[in-house]
């Protein structure tokens, strides 16, 4: 059973950084691509970023370009989104997820497994 746990979620100021971390198990983490979705009140679960199964590829919403990075650690089956520059405009739910693919891709339909989601809250 392929289980996904995020951590790193909390309460910062507009301005500064977080990262989260998604541990993977169940699955060979390594032969698939992982992305990170967010999940505002009261809007759809948009796409935030992913990375190939390497991690040689990566792909990013215009939102976050910039300002957050996603990587791998296939030896630790994690996947990582590291934010900074916050806004109050980026607080939401984040939710990992794996792709039934090798390949990042922004499609939410490609994506198979999701973690529970970790709170992220940036005040102004």
């Amino acid at each position: 059973q392929v289980q996904l746990v995020e951590s790193g979620g909390g309460l910062v100021q507009a301005g500064g950084s977080l990262r989260l971390s998604c541990a993977a198990s169940g699955r060979t983490f390594s032969s698939y691509a992982m992305g990170w979705f967010r999940q505002a009140p009261g809007k759809e679960r948009e796409f935030v970023a992913a990375i190939s199964w390497s991690g040689a590829s990566t792909i990013y919403a215009n939102s976050v370009k910039g300002r957050f990075t996603i990587s791998r650690d296939n030896a630790k089956n994690t996947v990582y989104l590291q934010m900074n520059s916050l806004k109050s405009e980026d607080t939401a739910v984040y939710y990992c997820a794996t792709a039934s693919t090798g390949w990042a891709t922004r499609a939410r339909h490609e994506y198979d497994f999701w973690g529970q989601g970790t709170q992220v809250t940036v005040s102004s």
